[in-house]
């Protein structure tokens, strides 16, 4: 039930005048300690760790169905990264957590049960600082470690896991697929209220803001993100987004946040080296070159460089967002010329060099690709990206039994990663070995979230007399598996 804001919010924003007197600051510590006591009550949960995972699960594969992620080694690498960071200082954790890209233009995220946490592209693209997507993933992190929707989810109101999972899938992403997700989710004649409540919120920034001090984070990314929740939900107040229907109250919640650091202002202090703005607005334009028209990336941009106020960063970040614009409209020789000029000011930024190997592979240019990217993997032999671009030109290029070694490591990396096992699956099939290729085109299906394909490749590979048993086994589990998630 959503509740009116928070006494202690208010009291707190009341009483920042006196924090500057001793009196003052025993007065807000001691609100401090009422407000953390207050939202850290055990709730009861409905679910065990177990079916939370299962639930979990399902609702990945609703989401594979009916989404189109943006699924790319390099994207996966860096949100990865942000996100252990975060658990890195949150403690013992229930689940392995995983980090998903939609490609929407919405304003929406999700922390979903057992570790699986969703960002709409819509919502990448309104940011502008590494800071400010760590804040936003300790929020979502925050509700998982709390297992907030795990004491607001009752079994009784739906017929089995799998419904569960679509009625999630549903709340969580709205939208035109939220009817279909939600027909027949429910028991006959139940409701469901699984939006975050008021108090959940407040924890879950709580144990944001706490956990971006551990990361010498810079804590005004969190207001600066609170801010543009409030302006949306001012402005669009007769259409909210889906975030905000499920992350209600943003007034109230900033408020708490800015009463917090007016406390901190004197004890605490960022470390500006432990953000690294090169590297989220990289992986920024790497997803809008992907999710946004090629006309609105392009204005976007031009408005950045004709900016006088823009600092040198953002201009030649904006020439990498060109670059990459240019790449996706295979205009090669721009792209790298763009490429090259930003390269010339970040020479030791090794991604850059990846990003050069890839346009060189993409343009046709192998010999310099193959240098570029084998050089970039002598001195970062876990770079996914680097990795699976140079298992694609050896395929290209006829290599199969070395394209075979690099995609089995971004296999053992990123097992759910779909496309490394449509790669495989056409080596196999170029092979003449049918029962193998079955078997990786099945797991391109099933990540992929076409169940019904994959059930069709797996019974081919149980069938194939020329399949050896173990591979046999690994078919029949996967079977199983989608039986399961099917239930």
């Amino acid at each position: 039930m959503l509740k009116t804001r928070t006494d202690a919010s208010t009291s707190l924003r009341g009483h920042l005048p006196l924090s500057r007197g001793r009196w003052g600051k025993q007065i807000c510590s001691a609100l401090i300690a009422v407000y953390f006591a207050i939202f850290s009550v055990v709730p009861a949960y409905s679910f065990n760790i177990g079916e939370e995972r299962e639930i979990g699960e399902k609702l990945l594969y609703s989401v594979r169905s009916n989404f189109n992620l943006i699924d790319d080694p390099d994207i996966t690498e860096y949100i990865s990264r942000i996100g252990e960071s975060v658990i890195g200082v949150a403690g013992i954790q229930y689940f392995d957590y995983h980090f998903f890209i939609i490609d929407s233009k919405e304003f929406n995220a999700f922390a979903a049960p057992s570790g699986l946490i969703f960002f709409y592209s819509g919502l990448i693209e309104s940011m502008n600082s590494e800071d400010e997507f760590v804040s936003v993933i300790a929020h979502e992190i925050g509700h998982i470690v709390k297992r907030h929707l795990a004491a607001r989810l009752e079994k009784s109101k739906y017929s089995t896991m799998a419904t569960l999972g679509l009625a999630l899938a549903a709340v969580a992403f709205g939208g035109a697929v939220a009817p279909v997700l939600l027909t027949g989710a429910l028991a006959t004649g139940q409701s469901f209220n699984l939006h975050f409540s008021r108090q959940n919120e407040a924890e879950a920034d709580l144990l944001a803001y706490s956990w971006m001090k551990k990361l010498h984070r810079d804590t005004q990314g969190q207001v600066r993100m609170l801010k543009s929740m409030r302006r949306i939900a001012r402005y669009r107040s007769d259409a909210l987004p889906q975030y905000l229907l499920t992350h209600p109250n943003p007034e109230a919640r900033l408020d708490t946040i800015e009463s917090f650091i007016e406390i901190d202002k004197k004890k605490y202090k960022a470390d500006l080296a432990s953000s690294d703005d090169f590297d989220f607005l990289r992986f920024k334009y790497r997803i809008l070159a992907q999710s946004v028209s090629s006309s609105s990336f392009r204005a976007r941009l031009a408005s950045i460089l004709a900016n006088n106020k823009s600092s040198q960063l953002q201009r030649d970040m904006a020439n990498y967002g060109m670059a990459q614009l240019a790449r996706s409209e295979k205009n090669f020789s721009y792209a790298k010329s763009l490429l090259n000029d930003v390269i010339e000011k970040y020479p030791h930024k090794l991604n850059l060099i990846v990003d050069k190997g890839v346009l060189e592979y993409e343009a046709g240019e192998y010999d310099i690709s193959e240098s570029l990217l084998r050089g970039a993997i002598n001195k970062n032999r876990h770079d996914m990206y680097a990795i699976y671009t140079l298992g694609l030109l050896l395929q290209r290029t006829g290599r199969l039994g070395e394209a075979i070694q690099q995609f089995k490591r971004v296999e053992g990396a990123i097992p759910q990663y779909a496309d490394v096992y449509f790669a495989l699956g056409q080596i196999y099939a170029r092979q003449n070995m049918g029962g193998l290729a079955q078997l990786y085109l099945g797991k391109f299906n099933l990540y992929s979230g076409k169940l019904e394909l994959a059930r069709h490749n797996f019974l081919a590979v149980t069938r194939d007399t020329s399949v050896n048993e173990k591979d046999k086994l690994e078919a029949k589990t996967l079977l199983q598996r989608i039986k399961k998630l099917k239930a």
